[in-house]
């Protein structure tokens, strides 16, 4: 840290630690800011504010998750617990020195742009404030520590207890208990899987009908099915041929009692989940539609039933927060600012974003990605078109991704295997704008 640092990394989890490399990769002086003690985000199991369970492993497959710059060990299981994963956080962060530029245990409270275009970072560490000032900033924050609950609520009051699936840790929570498991995505499935081993009763409630997906296809994992089509076919042709895949060998999600999806496949992040169907055709885990109203410790249903339970646990998602922003930055909020390539803030240069996106596919590989053109940028070897540019590209894909995901977060979703092609043709022109024209040309 002798160098005083140009950039300012606001997280160390997957997107800041990829973040920090590639702007050293490039000799840009860095200093990263991480609120835990220790690097590794969400998937650090027992951390303040990381969302880890016991039983929570990848649900994409360990060779379409890992870095292209540091692959995850060939011997490991093809869906690795958190404590790998954590782990290899850990490792990736030691090989590449990255500790030297992270301040670990430094909570960032405010971030100031300034006139000139600098930035000031303000946070409070251990041994008191810090405030440095940048010529950029990188917000790699994750959006997946602050829960949201149904809003409105549900009508009536619950006297039993309720939980977010944030605060779930492992299935002794559920040990004799009648509970209900409320949503339809990947932590909603794991939990009501554990709950069929331990609670007394397990029901799931789903409002609106999704894809399960088993973990393997074809005896390959899933993901490496559509990737491969991916590269080859549009995303309609890709939804038809998953559909007709999916019908024939594991059926309709209406057959196990759930309710039928009223999108297409690849129209939402797809859930995972070997163990879920085999618990509902067991009769271990109950489907029930969504939530009418709460009374007391029962909950009525919007078919008319209503059962009897001790918790509920409201699988329902995270709010995207980035409190240290001002909120004039964020426009509407910060899932639905308009990022160009999901990256660089049109308005507000310096300005950048590892990570705020849904994609199809794993995370990690699009965080390296983003962070190795975030890098190019900030080490002048690629430039970003003009702003007027920028915001018609944000407007066209907002557009394409309403027309796919409808209302569901338009702005942050991203096709996993398009997405990364389309980070590494953006890398190309803009090294291309950056180049210098010759002299003479264009007479």
């Amino acid at each position: 840290m002798g160098v005083p640092p140009r950039v300012a990394v606001i997280g160390a989890g997957a997107a800041g630690l990829t973040a920090v490399k590639a702007l050293r990769d490039v000799d840009v002086a860095t200093v990263g800011f991480e609120a835990a003690g220790q690097v590794g985000g969400l998937w650090v199991y027992g951390a303040p504010d990381s969302p880890a369970y016991r039983t929570l492993h990848l649900n994409t497959s360990r060779g379409r998750t890992q870095f292209a710059d540091h692959p995850m060990p060939t011997d490991w299981p093809d869906y690795p617990d958190h404590s790998r994963v954590a782990g290899y956080l850990a490792d990736y962060a030691a090989r590449f020195g990255l500790a030297d530029s992270i301040r670990l245990g430094h909570t960032v409270q405010r971030v100031t742009q300034h006139p000139d275009g600098t930035w000031t970072v303000a946070a409070s560490g251990p041994t008191g404030p810090v405030e440095v000032t940048v010529d950029a900033v990188v917000v790699a924050n994750g959006h997946n520590r602050v829960p949201r609950l149904p809003d409105p609520g549900y009508p009536g009051s619950f006297t039993a207890e309720q939980i977010h699936s944030h605060d779930y840790r492992g299935p002794e929570q559920l040990a004799g208990r009648r509970v209900l498991v409320v949503g339809g995505g990947n932590s909603a499935m794991d939990i009501a899987v554990d709950a069929s081993y331990a609670a007394t009763r397990t029901l799931l409630s789903l409002r609106r009908g999704v894809w399960v997906v088993p973990k393997y296809l074809l005896g390959r994992p899933s993901d490496t099915l559509n990737g491969a089509l991916a590269r080859r076919l549009p995303w309609r042709l890709r939804q038809r041929i998953t559909q007709t895949m999916l019908s024939a060998t594991v059926g309709n999600p209406s057959r196990y009692g759930l309710p039928a999806p009223t999108h297409g496949f690849l129209q939402d992040h797809p859930t995972l989940s070997d163990g879920l169907l085999s618990r509902l055709t067991h009769g271990d885990v109950e489907a029930r539609p969504g939530v009418a109203a709460l009374d007391g410790d029962r909950v009525e249903f919007t078919d008319g039933r209503s059962d009897t339970v001790d918790l509920i646990i409201w699988c329902t998602g995270y709010r995207v927060d980035v409190p240290f922003l001002d909120p004039a930055l964020l426009a509407g909020g910060a899932d639905t600012l308009p990022l160009y390539r999901h990256v660089f803030h049109p308005d507000a240069p310096g300005l950048s974003f590892v990570g705020l996106m849904q994609s199809t596919g794993s995370a990690f590989p699009l965080v390296e990605a983003q962070a190795k053109l975030i890098a190019a940028h900030l080490a002048g070897r690629y430039t970003l078109p003009d702003p007027a540019r920028q915001r018609a590209a944000c407007r066209a894909e907002l557009r394409a991704a309403t027309a796919r995901w409808g209302q569901r977060r338009p702005a942050m979703r991203v096709d996993f295997d398009v997405y990364l092609a389309e980070l590494a043709r953006e890398l190309t022109v803009g090294t291309r704008r950056a180049r210098p024209t010759p002299s003479g040309a264009g007479r």
